[in-house]
């Protein structure tokens, strides 16, 4: 295996797409500091539920694959999902090493 750098928004990206009844409505912004980003998954209203998940099993399945490869290029990574109206992030999740 080579050593790929994965662009960590185009996966959330996909993976959304593919887990959400309106892929139109996703999308996902990337801010990036030195040494850390913070990615946020913004999804129509009535696809969080398919997004979270039960008990939040696929956001934190997606938080892992984020900071799994936000950790192979050296940097911290927290995913927010945020609900297409521009409210409030849902769900929030920081790495150990950012609390």
């Amino acid at each position: 295996m080579g050593d790929h750098i994965v662009n960590i928004k185009e996966l959330v990206e996909y993976i959304a797409k593919e887990l959400v009844d309106d892929p139109s409505q996703v999308q996902v912004k990337l801010s990036e500091n030195s040494g850390s980003m913070t990615l946020e998954l913004h999804v129509a209203p009535t696809d969080m539920g398919r997004v979270i998940g039960k008990g939040g099993r696929v956001a934190n399945a997606l938080r892992t694959l984020v900071r799994v490869a936000a950790v192979r290029q050296g940097k911290r990574a927290t995913l927010e999902v945020v609900d297409g109206s521009g409210g409030e992030p849902r769900s929030t999740y920081r790495t150990r090493s950012e609390r």
